[in-house]
C-alpha cells in the first residue's frame, strides 16, 4: 500500500514520552496489532516538522477538508 492510498483499517494512536527517554508513537489498529515506534527526541521533532510540511501542502492544492469533511481523524488517547 502507498501513501497516497485509501485504506479502511481503523487505528488508535498514542503519542508521549517513555522512561527510557524516547518519544513513542504507538498506534493499535484492528485485529490485534499494536505497533510501538521508539525515536530519539531530534527524530520526534523532524516528524513534527513533516506533518506540519504535508499539512500545508495539503492547504496549499486546496484539499483542506477540515473537521467537517473527509476520513474521520484517528483517535488519540
Amino acid at each position: 500500500m502507498g501513501i497516497d492510498k485509501e485504506s479502511e483499517i481503523a487505528a488508535n494512536l498514542q503519542i508521549g514520552p517513555t522512561s527510557a527517554g524516547m518519544v513513542r508513537i504507538y498506534i493499535e489498529a484492528d485485529g490485534g496489532v499494536e505497533l510501538p515506534l521508539d525515536f530519539e527526541p531530534e527524530e520526534a521533532e523532524e516528524i513534527a516538522e513533516e506533518l506540519r510540511a504535508a499539512a500545508e501542502a495539503v492547504r496549499a492544492m486546496g484539499n483542506d477538508k477540515g473537521p467537517a469533511g473527509g476520513k474521520p481523524k484517528p483517535r488519540r488517547k
